[in-house]
């Protein structure tokens, strides 16, 4: 019999429009299993279209867990991700049903698997100050003096980047250290992590024009159930900023600039559909570095078969 620790814990990794709901429901139909999401967007409640959030009919299938579980005016971080993570694990263990994980936030589960770097937490007061060094100068001249002290992280942000910019500069102005030499570093690992065997299966596609089509018509399919009325009923509760973690993620931000009347329709369709491939782009950069994953075609026509077979296998 295998021990907690010899216990391997599948994960259904790809990215957006890959056939995750699919294949995870389709396993959950089979065994008892409760479905932990790995998905920084489905944890905020009120954002049920844009998220491509599992229905109410879908979600009876199996419990699932960490879905509607902060308000957007709230962040949720990959160290609260990992914490929940592994305690919902064992809980779902312990009354005898499978955890099967499935998203692709690879940064949450990279958190999960390898432990998190030591960076200081968020200061209210930094923040403050920094807010009112963008306001008087602009992000690009903020992102200019992110250059000068860690210009590692400054390379891969765009110079409106204002989240991530804002938080490189409030690590090092924390800790006296580049956000970039922090990640670096290796990360503590703990025994709560080591008690389990989290297995990677990727959904991924051998011919991304598929993937990227299908990415297209469920954007439209969006679109066409309301995903405009939802971002307006947010907009509404009058709480909500553009620069929110919850209205960054991808097809809200687009939504939102064409309510402020930046863009039009067709434009805000445009790049809502491009930032989706980019995302999809980002995500699969992150699986094809994961060389321990097992890798199922997307497009193949048996992915769902194939899925649940490299589970079975597994369990």
């Amino acid at each position: 019999m295998n021990t907690r620790s010899h216990t391997p814990v599948p994960c259904l990794l790809g990215p957006t429009a890959s056939g995750k709901t699919a294949a995870a429901l389709a396993f959950a139909a089979r065994r008892p299993v409760e479905i932990i999401s790995v998905d920084s967007a489905l944890v905020y409640r009120e954002m049920d279209i844009g998220t491509a959030k599992p229905s109410a009919e879908e979600r009876a299938v199996a419990p699932h867990h960490l879905i509607d579980i902060v308000d957007p005016t709230d962040a949720y971080s990959a160290a609260q991700f990992r914490a929940d993570t592994l305690r919902l694990t064992g809980e779902i263990h312990a009354r005898g049903h499978l955890p099967l994980l499935v998203g692709g936030t690879m940064l949450y589960y990279k958190a999960l698997t390898q432990g998190l770097n030591d960076l200081p937490s968020a200061n209210a007061e930094v923040r403050a100050a920094l807010d009112a060094d963008a306001a008087r100068d602009g992000w690009p001249a903020m992102h200019a003096r992110l250059a000068a002290v860690d210009p590692v992280t400054a390379a891969r942000l765009a110079p409106n980047d204002s989240q991530r910019i804002q938080r490189a500069l409030e690590v090092f102005m924390l800790s006296g250290k580049a956000m970039s030499v922090l990640l670096a570093a290796p990360a503590p690992q703990d025994d709560a992590a080591a008690a389990w065997r989290f297995v990677p299966i990727a959904l991924e596609p051998s011919d991304r024009s598929v993937l990227h089509a299908r990415i297209e018509k469920r954007f439209d399919a969006m679109l066409a159930g309301g995903f405009v009325d939802e971002v307006v009923k947010l907009r509404e509760r009058g709480d909500l900023l553009p620069d929110m973690p919850s209205m960054r993620c991808v097809g809200y931000r687009q939504v939102w600039e064409y309510l402020d009347g930046s863009v039009d329709y067709a434009t805000m369709r445009d790049k809502g559909i491009f930032a989706t491939r980019q995302l999809c782009k980002r995500q699969l950069t992150w699986l094809r570095s994961m060389t321990e994953r097992v890798v199922v075609d997307c497009c193949d026509p048996r992915a769902t078969e194939r899925v649940l077979e490299e589970i079975e296998a597994l369990v």
